[in-house]
């Protein structure tokens, strides 16, 4: 994608969504996606945020053991979500620097455009379905031997 393109700030029609009677990852589609990951990343760090400040208000001094062992199964939960959430931010900045890239859209295996139905429910996705399908099958494979 080139700079000017990058530097114009697109606006996207009210009520906007990807058809695929456009062109495939036409400046539209690419701005919608973009829009997209970038708030879901924020709503992710908001969360993390949250969390944080939580765990540095509760102190998890609670006088019952019970209460104790209750609030810090509760807080190693959340902490293992918020992991999961951090390798998911990863996943997005991945997936906007494919877009600056020109590389958004397409599989990284076939090189095929990934639907835009797929993309909409996934935006990280990086393989069509039929790609993602055949490298989950080869990975039982793999995990049964």
């Amino acid at each position: 994608m080139t700079e000017t393109m990058t530097a114009k700030k697109i606006q996207l029609p009210e009520g906007y969504t990807p058809s695929p009677d456009e062109e495939f990852m036409n400046p539209l589609q690419l701005e919608y996606f973009r829009r997209k990951l970038n708030d879901w990343k924020q709503d992710i760090l908001r969360e993390s945020a949250e969390t944080l400040h939580n765990l540095q208000e509760d102190n998890l001094r609670e006088p019952d053991i019970a209460d104790r062992a209750s609030s810090e199964t509760d807080w190693s939960v959340e902490l293992r979500t918020r992991d999961r959430q951090r390798k998911l931010v990863s996943k997005i900045d991945s997936a906007l620097r494919r877009i600056e890239e020109g590389e958004y859209g397409y599989c990284e295996v076939t090189g095929e455009p990934i639907s835009l139905r797929r993309l909409d429910a996934r935006p990280i996705a990086t393989m069509t379905i039929e790609a993602q399908e055949a490298h989950e099958r080869a990975e039982k494979v793999h995990r049964d031997d």
